[in-house]
């Protein structure tokens, strides 16, 4: 069972949240917070296995709590998936910067919500297609100008390259299955295949790699 605390400042989001996730047969939220400083707070005291956060809540914001939970000097880190109203790009930096495993906008609907704490759990890192490309095309050319994506240790297949180019341009594993015709737990072995020859930490890697590489322009 993953234990979810939900920390947003709105009634309203929490309850909906909490139906969502009660809804799954896998998934409990064990806990609610109105401000940063609670959520910390309880955080540490429940030790949820997954924390969705809001930005802007009172007291110490989600980016603030998601440093606090998730960043590089925590010994005993939490994941964290914030979740919010701003698609600012200066938000999703800073988030992933501070360790967080998933930024989803609220307008994403249930079923993403869904995957991202199942990708949370699975050690990858879900950000809402609305602003996976707009994010990637800002940092492919940087990355690739430093050589930070090495050539795959293996051939990819053609339908590896297929569910490549998908993932960049920020589909869904649903999504994606959906476009070629396989089951999304087809799509996520492919991207765990993928993610081992190119020795990819998550999507959002494998999805800059499709970008640096051309693969996106020419499929």
């Amino acid at each position: 069972m993953t234990r979810i605390l939900v920390a947003d400042d709105q009634e309203a989001i929490r309850s909906a949240f909490r139906m969502v996730l009660d809804a799954q047969p896998d998934m409990q939220v064990v806990g609610e917070a109105t401000d940063g400083v609670t959520a910390l707070d309880l955080a540490r005291r429940l030790r949820p296995d997954v924390v969705l956060a809001d930005i802007r809540m009172p007291r110490m914001d989600g980016l603030e709590l998601t440093r606090a939970l998730a960043g590089p000097t925590v010994a005993d880190p939490i994941r964290v998936v914030v979740v919010t109203t701003f698609d600012l790009d200066s938000y999703v930096h800073t988030a992933l910067r501070s360790g967080a495993c998933g930024f989803l906008l609220k307008r994403s609907g249930p079923t993403l919500l869904v995957e991202a704490v199942r990708a949370a759990m699975a050690g990858d890192t879900l950000i809402s297609p609305q602003i996976t490309v707009r994010l990637l095309r800002h940092l492919h050319d940087d990355a690739a100008a430093d050589g930070q994506y090495a050539a795959p240790t293996e051939p990819l297949t053609g339908r590896e390259l297929d569910v490549v180019a998908l993932t960049a341009r920020g589909d869904s594993n649903a999504e994606i299955g959906a476009e070629l015709f396989i089951s999304a737990g087809t799509v996520k072995n492919h991207l765990a295949n993928v993610q081992r020859k190119l020795g990819a930490r998550n999507r959002v890697e494998i999805a800059g790699w499709a970008w640096a590489s051309g693969l996106v322009g020419r499929r």
